[in-house]
C-alpha cells in the first residue's frame, strides 16, 4: 500500500520533543529510518556492529567523540559513523537537534547497555 507523500517541518517536529536522548521516527526510506533526537550533555560510548549511522545537526553543536580524536559538527553539517567504530555523541552546546538516518534496526545505544536505550521508537 503507497501512502501520499507528506513534507516534514523539522522545527514543529523538534518543538515536540522535550526529553534528551529518545530518538522520534519522522519517516522511512526503505530499510532505513529518518529519526529526530534532542542531546543534552554526554551519551555513552557504543558502537553498532552492522549499521552505519549518519548525523545532520539541525541546531546547536556537536562534537562526536571517537577514540583517536574528537569532532566538531555544527548546523548544517552532518558526519557518518561507520559500522564497527566506537563513538560517544556529546552536546557541545545546551541542547542540539539531530536529525538520524539509519537502519530501522539501529539501537540507539549500540553494544551498550545503558538506561537511555529506547528498543521501541515512538513516530512523531
Amino acid at each position: 500500500m503507497t501512502t501520499s507523500p507528506r513534507k516534514v517541518n523539522l522545527a514543529e517536529k523538534f518543538g515536540l520533543i522535550e526529553d534528551a536522548w529518545n530518538p522520534r521516527v519522522a519517516g522511512d526510506v526503505n530499510q532505513f529510518q529518518v529519526k529526530l533526537v534532542k542531546l543534552r550533555g554526554s551519551f555513552v560510548w557504543h558502537r553498532h556492529e552492522a549499521e552505519d549511522e549518519l548525523f545532520l545537526v539541525v541546531a546547536g553543536r556537536l562534537r562526536m567523540r571517537f577514540r583517536d580524536r574528537d569532532e566538531i559538527v555544527g548546523p548544517g553539517e552532518f558526519i557518518i559513523v561507520p559500522h564497527g567504530v566506537e563513538h560517544c555523541p556529546v552536546a557541545d552546546s545546551d541542547e542540539v537537534e539531530v536529525v538520524l538516518l539509519e537502519p530501522a534496526t539501529t539501537l540507539n545505544t549500540g553494544d551498550a547497555e545503558d538506561p537511555r536505550r529506547q528498543p521501541e521508537l515512538e513516530r512523531i
